[in-house]
């Protein structure tokens, strides 16, 4: 048995309790919704409950470890452990009732994420991985796709929330867009890289993403064969694809 198979059992069960809270939540009014980082970039009282139940979750099940959440959880812990949660990945798709947004829960331990959980509510998908077993999509294994060349790779990105980013960006994708078979902008982090993971979409690029976007999917990815690595320069950014075209996906996204 796996050193982390409670670990992965804990952290599906959190994911899944959150993503029964957020469908509770999902058809009712929005409550609560303010803006954080710039007027588009939104949080709503799901968010913040969806987090808090987590929060009591982990403390009641790891007291020793620590926490790293987007709604501003956090604690240090003692056991060198630490659990990273988006209890809601894609708010602006949750708030404007797009189906594309998820809950994701990693836990890292020295060098990064050992265990990670995407559970997608809407499509009751779970995808899962713990550090050098493979990643799986409901139980069952999943694989990168095959694609060798980037002239008929599908490729999804997203957008930074600072307006002088997401025109860097846009500039960036009249580039990109001629020389890929089309992109696709799904809205959470999170999923793009399990997209990639079971192979819906061949690559995926990003800037302005914080460790909660990227810590557990970005786990499920490697696993399932995909390259990931960072892009240099600020703001952060990540490239996952499918080994036969991440050089040149990342030379071409990464300045």
């Amino acid at each position: 048995m796996s050193a982390w198979a409670g670990d992965l059992a804990l952290a599906e069960r959190v994911a899944r309790e959150a993503g029964a809270l957020l469908m509770e939540r999902y058809d009712g009014p929005a409550r609560g919704v303010e803006s954080k980082s710039t007027r588009t970039d939104m949080v709503s009282d799901a968010d913040r409950d969806a987090e808090g139940l987590i929060q009591r979750l982990l403390a009641e099940e790891r007291p020793r470890d620590g926490l790293l959440a987007e709604e501003g959880a956090s604690s240090e812990g003692t056991s060198g452990r630490r659990w990273v949660v988006d209890p809601l990945d894609g708010t602006t798709n949750y708030l404007y009732r797009l189906p594309a947004w998820a809950v994701s829960v990693a836990l890292e331990e020295g060098d990064g994420a050992v265990v990670g959980v995407v559970h997608d509510p809407l499509a009751d998908e779970t995808f899962s991985a713990v550090r050098g077993e493979g990643a799986l999509l409901d139980g069952a294994p999943i694989a990168v796709g095959g694609a060798q060349a980037l002239d008929t790779a599908l490729i999804a990105t997203g957008f930074y929330y600072a307006a002088a980013e997401r025109e860097r960006q846009a500039r960036l994708l009249v580039e990109l867009l001629p020389r890929v078979r089309d992109v696709r902008r799904v809205g959470a982090a999170a999923l793009d890289l399990c997209m990639v993971a079971c192979g819906r979409v061949d690559g995926y690029y990003e800037r302005g993403l914080n460790r909660w976007d990227w810590s557990a999917a970005a786990l499920v990815a490697g696993e399932a064969g995909a390259s990931v690595r960072s892009l240099p320069g600020e703001p952060f950014g990540l490239c996952a694809a499918a080994p036969g075209i991440a050089d040149e996906l990342a030379a071409l996204v990464g300045g």
